[in-house]
C-alpha cells in the first residue's frame, strides 16, 4: 500500500473529522446522531470504534467496528435446547466469545461500511483489512485477542469485491436473508395495499384485526417511554431471550436514549390492552427506507390477539402512507414476514478464526452450528 494512504481509528464519535459526514451523508446509521446514541446505549458487552481510510487529506472510506465478549452474556437464547445448541455455547465460550465485527451487528445490511465512489474498490478494502489488523493488534495489547474476525452483511453483487489476496483466509457463509418490503408506486394509501392482496391474505389481515379490536396503539413521547421503561425492557427481554442465538442484550434504558438522540427520526408504538403495555415496535427513518428495529410483547396474549402480525400490517401501513420505498424487515420471523409481502434477500460475510489451526474448521463448523431455520416463502399478492 502506497505511503500516501491511511487510517485512523476513533473510540469517540466527537473525535470524527467533518469528512465523516460526506460519506455518512446517505445513511443514518452511519451518522453521528445515530452514532453517539450507540456511543451512549451500546449493550453492556460491546465495544464500538469508528475507522476512517484516507488517500493524503481525503477520507475515502468509513467504517464500524464492534467488539462483542459473549462471555459478558448470561445466555446466547433459551429457544433451542437440544444437544447441537449446548455443544455450540460450550465451543463459543472458550474458542469463539469474543468476536471482532466490521459492521454493526445491531441491524440487518450494509449498514456499517461506506466507501468513496471515485476511489479504487480493491484498494479501499485493502487499506480497510490493514485498520482491522491494528485494531486486532489493540485488543491483543488490551488482553482480549478476538477469537474471530468477521465482516457482517453484504449483498450477493458487494461480497465479489472481497474476491482479493489479503481476504483469501476468510470464509465466506450467508446466514438468514433480509427480509425486504418493496412498497409500489401504485400504493398511494394502505389501502390500495390491502386490495392487491389475494382473498387468502385479505381475510388474514381481517381475522388479525378483529382479533385486535381491544387494543390500543399509541405513538410513545420520550417521556412516555421513560414511564413504562422497566415493563418495555421486560416485554424485550421475553422476545430476545426466545432467539436462537443471541450476542448481546440492550440494557434498559436504551430506546430511551434512542428517542433523547434521533428525536422524530426514531419511532416508538406501544400496545396497550386494559391501560397496561402488552407490545412494543420501533421503526427508524433512514432516506427512503424504514428500518425496523427492535420490538417486545407479552406472550400470554400475541397468540390470541395476534399482535406481532398487527404490528407488520401497522408498519407496512405508516410506510405506504408516507411515501417510503422500502421497508427493511431484518432476519426471523421469515415465513410470516414473507406473508405479508416481505421478500428474501441473501446477506453473506466473510469470518475467520484467528488460530490458524481451528480456521481450516470454520466452514465445517459454521454450517453445523448455524441454527436450521426451515420456512415456506408467501406470495400474499394477487
Amino acid at each position: 500500500m502506497k505511503s500516501d494512504f491511511s487510517f485512523k481509528i476513533y473510540n469517540t464519535v466527537d473525535a470524527l473529522s467533518t469528512q465523516w459526514d460526506l460519506l455518512a451523508a446517505k445513511n443514518i446509521f452511519l451518522s453521528r446522531d445515530y452514532l453517539k446514541t450507540l456511543e451512549t446505549a451500546a449493550p453492556e458487552n460491546m465495544t464500538c470504534h469508528f475507522i476512517a481510510l484516507f488517500h493524503n487529506e481525503k477520507n475515502i472510506g468509513i467504517a464500524i467496528s464492534q467488539f462483542l465478549d459473549l462471555s459478558k452474556i448470561p445466555s446466547f437464547g433459551d429457544r433451542d435446547s437440544c444437544l447441537r445448541t449446548k455443544i455450540r455455547n460450550f465451543v463459543f465460550k472458550r474458542v469463539g466469545s469474543k468476536v471482532l465485527i466490521i459492521g454493526n451487528n445491531m441491524l440487518t445490511g450494509q449498514n456499517g461500511i461506506a466507501f468513496d465512489k471515485e476511489t479504487d474498490l480493491t484498494t479501499v478494502i485493502t487499506l480497510l483489512k490493514q485498520a482491522t489488523d491494528s485494531l486486532e493488534k489493540y485488543f491483543i495489547r488490551q488482553g482480549n485477542k478476538p477469537h474471530l474476525t468477521i465482516f457482517k452483511d453484504f449483498s450477493e453483487t458487494e461480497i465479489k469485491d472481497f474476491n482479493i489476496p489479503v481476504f483469501r483466509s476468510f470464509y465466506r457463509f450467508s446466514t438468514q436473508p433480509n427480509m425486504i418490503f418493496n412498497i409500489k408506486d401504485s400504493w398511494h394509501s394502505f389501502d390500495n395495499y390491502i386490495a392487491d392482496l389475494s382473498k387468502k391474505y385479505r381475510d388474514q389481515y381481517k381475522r388479525a384485526q378483529k382479533k385486535s379490536s381491544d387494543i390500543t396503539k399509541q405513538k410513545m413521547s420520550l417521556n412516555d417511554i421513560i414511564h413504562h421503561n422497566r415493563r418495555i425492557h421486560q416485554l424485550y427481554l421475553n422476545v430476545a431471550q426466545k432467539a436462537a442465538f443471541n450476542t448481546f442484550y440492550l440494557g434498559e434504558h436504551h430506546f430511551e436514549t434512542f428517542k433523547k438522540n434521533l428525536k422524530d427520526k426514531f419511532l416508538f408504538y406501544g400496545y396497550f390492552s386494559d391501560d397496561k403495555l402488552i407490545g412494543f415496535n420501533t421503526l427508524i427513518k433512514n432516506g427512503d427506507d424504514i428500518d425496523t428495529y427492535f420490538l417486545g410483547y407479552d406472550d400470554t396474549c400475541q397468540k390470541e390477539k395476534m399482535l406481532y402480525l398487527n404490528m407488520l400490517y401497522d408498519m407496512i401501513g405508516y410506510s405506504v402512507n408516507k411515501k417510503y420505498s422500502r421497508i427493511i424487515f431484518a432476519r426471523t420471523a421469515l415465513e410470516i414476514k414473507s406473508s405479508v409481502g416481505a421478500k428474501a434477500v441473501p446477506m453473506y460475510g466473510l469470518i475467520r478464526h484467528n488460530n490458524p489451526i481451528l480456521n481450516l474448521f470454520v466452514s465445517k463448523s459454521f454450517s453445523y452450528f448455524e441454527p436450521k431455520i426451515e420456512w415456506q416463502e408467501r406470495n400474499p399478492f394477487k
